[in-house]
């Protein structure tokens, strides 16, 4: 009996549904660091996570959100003008730019459209499943040809299972390989009849100690460690990344623990070194979000290789950057 067959019963979606949709907030193409080969990257938005350090934190919130890039406003006042809500207004104090009350917005979208210089957007957007497999499908020569596929991520992408199943599903019907970057932190009720449509499973372990796990993200990894010793016995491959976060999970007691755990998994493909890096932070002030880490000072390359030579002496094959 192969892995497929030892995941739970569940039943099959049958034909494609146009009326289910998923709420999307990012579509990259010729990914080449998420599955292997070259990829479609599809961001679903929401996840019960929120680590300090995210890199994406318009994936948070399982709903749209607007974002403001006031570095690309020119104040031509275009926004203000197409707004029926009120929610956007200038700030009394001079030069001090756009104010937009998120309890006034409705998330219409009229100000993103009229706003020429691309300052205000409007994250996440509603797609079908045949959308969605529409814009995968143009891909589909550079997958054959570098062994690639599409990758689901977010946010978490199993908050939104049964969207996500089905474009699994078809994606495998159609011979496209699939993975999913994701915490794992899901009910296995939930995670099994998933994992029944993935080739590859990616997840991120963020600290081994519960309680810091608790406060940097929010949630337990009680429920993260065992899927992933689960997924493992099913035979599903996978492979295991390290957001290396300074003086937050690179002690060398962590590192061990990782190293432990990890030689556990016998479908270990790769170990993944994620550096820290601070591309994210602007992002949390356009949502008006509080960045928690930001007085942090990036690994040197040397202190990574250090790092990386500490699990490959375990025998673990490392890669760094993803």
């Amino acid at each position: 009996m192969n892995w497929r067959e030892k995941v739970l019963n569940f039943d099959h979606i049958g034909d494609l549904r146009e009326d289910l949709t998923g709420l999307v907030f990012d579509i990259q193409k010729f990914a080449i660091h998420d599955g292997g080969g070259i990829r479609t990257l599809v961001f679903l938005k929401g996840c019960p996570l929120k680590c300090q350090w995210c890199s994406n934190p318009e994936s948070l919130a399982a709903k749209p959100e607007i974002i403001f890039m006031a570095n690309n406003c020119i104040d031509c006042g275009k926004c203000q003008g197409a707004c029926t809500s009120g929610a956007i207004r200038h700030a009394e104090a001079s030069n001090a730019g756009l104010i937009i009350d998120r309890n006034l917005c409705t998330l219409c979208g009229r100000c993103a459209k009229f706003c020429y210089a691309g300052a205000i957007n409007i994250i996440g957007r509603y797609l079908s499943v045949p959308e969605l497999m529409a814009i995968i499908e143009r891909d589909r020569k550079f997958y054959h040809q570098s062994n690639g596929g599409v990758t689901f991520s977010g946010g978490e992408p199993t908050a939104q299972p049964e969207f996500l199943n089905a474009a699994l599903e078809e994606s495998r019907r159609r011979g496209i390989h699939t993975a999913i970057e994701t915490s794992s932190f899901v009910p296995w009720e939930t995670f099994a009849p998933i994992l029944e449509n993935v080739d590859l499973v990616l997840t991120d372990l963020k600290h081994m100690d519960d309680s810091e796990h608790k406060r940097l993200t929010g949630v337990s990894n009680r429920l993260i460690l065992g899927n992933l010793l689960r997924i493992s016995r099913l035979g599903v491959p996978i492979r295991i990344r390290l957001p290396l976060i300074p003086g937050i999970n690179d002690s060398a007691q962590n590192l061990k623990e990782t190293a432990d755990f990890v030689h556990q998994l016998n479908t270990l493909q790769t170990f993944d070194i994620l550096p820290y890096h601070r591309l994210g932070e602007m992002k949390w002030r356009q949502l008006e979000m509080e960045y928690e880490v930001s007085d942090l000072t990036p690994h040197t390359e040397l202190e990574i290789e250090e790092i990386a030579k500490f699990f490959r002496l375990r025998g673990i094959t490392v890669k760094i950057g993803g």
